[in-house]
Parts: structure tokens; C-alpha cells; sequence
């Protein structure tokens, strides 16, 4: 995830790296990453290089650069101004945000745009999802064209989840899986993952203890033993971001944590 291996940006826990992002690449190849999963936050997203073509050039060069690249886009930015809010202004922005960003991506190469319900975002009732069905009509067109997942993440129980998805009836809502963010909430991921593991396109890698906060990788609620079954026993192929527990800093602690998932990892009898 963006900024995990650098200095945090205005304290900010997570955020777009403003003016200094494009060291992390260089530390990613340092540490073997393949790739970037991009923020865009709500805040001065004007300024953020997914925004404009001069930036998006600028991520194609330091990618060819340094061989890291960005598959995916965690768009924040819908947190702050929800594609399902009932304000038809905002909601409207949002629209128009979310079909530049895919025009963006496209050039990127990007395969998925990760996009929270969750928090100020979440789905809170039956009005909230028929307008996120509606609002994404246009989106959509888009994206089967560019062959881009919109990947959900939502706080919704796993049969719930379920529905939504199969109301959309289209094969590029997809489902952001985030394992620390489901511990919080009590889930079960053996139920979530009969429920809608072949919709799971990309999987943030968190731990977090039940109804509290993220914790370094292991010391959390996750169930690693049932993940690590699932990566060995699926065919799954897409892209896993870190997403754990961070400090002031970023690299020392990210570095910790990532060799304790490569150990999980290739467990699984993966290679790569």
C-alpha cells in the first residue's frame, strides 16, 4: 500500500505521499515489491498524479525505472464523498471522478480500483445500495471495456455482501478482501469466503484485533492458518497488497512484517 514504506504524510496513518512519493518506488525494488496499490484521498486529489496525464506519465517513467509497478488503486477519496451519498451534487462529482480515474488506469494497465464502503462510506440500508446499482451504471461501461475490476470493500455481514453482489449481475464487481478489517468486525472467514471467495479479485494483507485497531502481523484475531489454506488450495491470482500496521516511519517495521508473510507465503508452496 502506498506510503507504507516511507514517513507518514502529515501524520496521516495512511495517505497519498504528496511530493515524495516516487522514493517509495525505489525502496519497493530494494525489498523485491512488484508493484504499488496507488491511494487517491479526497484531499488536494487535483494534485495527485492519477489526476492528470503529466503524472500519470510520471508513474509510467520511474515504473519502467525501477520494474515496480501499479496494478491497483485504493480510492480513498470515496470514503470522504460517497458514489451512493443521497447529496446528488457530491454524488455526482464522485461519478465523474471515478470515470477519469478509470480513463487514468487504462493507461496504467491498471486490473483493479479498489472502492471503500466502509466508515463514513458505509452501506446503512436498502437507499444506500439502490443508489450505489444505479450510480455505477456508467462506471461500469467503462470498466468492461478497460477490463478493470471495481473491487468492493464493505463492512456488509458475508450473505448480505453476497446479495449486492449478485444484484449488480456483472463480472467486473469484484470484491477487495481485506483480512484485518473482517477480524475487526467479528467475521468469520470461513463464511465469507463460501459466501463470495470467487468474486475476491485483490487482498489487503492486515491484522487487527477483534472491535480495535491494526496490530503487527500475527498478534492479531486473523485467521492466517484458514488464508494460508485458501492460497494454497485456490487459484487465486491477484494482486495482494500490505496493508499492516505501520509507525512514524514505515520501511523497518513494513520490512518485519513482510518477511513474516513471505514466510507464510511460500509456505503455501508459492514461488513468487
Amino acid at each position: 500500500m502506498q506510503g507504507r514504506l516511507l514517513p507518514k504524510y502529515k501524520g496521516r496513518y495512511q495517505a497519498h505521499p504528496q511530493g515524495y512519493w516516487q522514493k517509495e518506488f525505489f525502496l519497493a525494488k530494494k525489498l523485491g515489491l512488484d508493484f504499488i496499490e496507488f491511494i487517491l484521498d479526497f484531499e488536494d486529489f487535483e494534485r495527485n498524479p492519477l489526476h492528470t496525464e503529466s503524472g500519470v506519465k510520471q508513474i509510467l517513467n520511474i515504473s519502467k525505472k525501477t520494474g515496480v509497478a501499479v496494478n491497483s488503486i485504493c480510492a480513498d477519496y470515496f470514503m470522504h464523498a460517497p458514489i451512493h451519498s443521497e447529496n446528488k451534487k457530491l454524488s455526482r462529482k464522485s461519478i465523474d471522478v471515478l470515470i477519469k480515474l478509470l480513463f487514468s488506469s487504462k493507461k496504467l494497465k491498471i486490473t483493479d480500483i479498489v472502492i471503500p464502503c466502509v466508515d463514513q462510506s458505509a452501506l446503512k440500508g436498502d437507499n444506500d445500495i439502490e443508489r450505489l446499482l444505479y450510480n455505477l451504471k456508467s462506471p461500469l461501461i467503462l470498466a468492461n471495456k478497460f477490463n478493470i475490476n471495481l473491487a468492493l470493500e464493505t463492512d456488509l455481514p458475508p450473505l448480505k455482501f453476497k446479495d449486492l453482489l449478485s444484484r449488480f449481475d456483472n463480472y467486473r464487481i469484484t470484491v477487495n478482501y481485506d483480512l484485518g478489517n473482517s477480524a475487526s468486525l467479528g467475521y468469520r472467514i470461513e463464511e465469507e469466503f463460501e459466501a463470495y471467495a470467487r468474486k475476491i479479485s485483490c487482498i489487503h494483507i492486515k491484522d487487527r484485533v477483534l472491535n480495535g485497531g491494526s496490530v503487527i502481523l500475527g498478534d492479531g484475531d486473523v485467521n492466517f492458518q484458514y488464508f494460508k489454506n485458501f492460497l494454497k488450495n485456490s487459484s487465486f491470482d491477484g494482486p495482494i497488497i500490505m496493508q499492516a500496521y505501520r509507525d512514524d516511519e514505515g520501511v523497518e517495521i513494513f520490512s518485519k512484517q513482510l518477511k513474516w508473510f513471505k514466510n507464510l507465503y511460500y509456505d503455501c508452496g508459492n514461488s513468487s
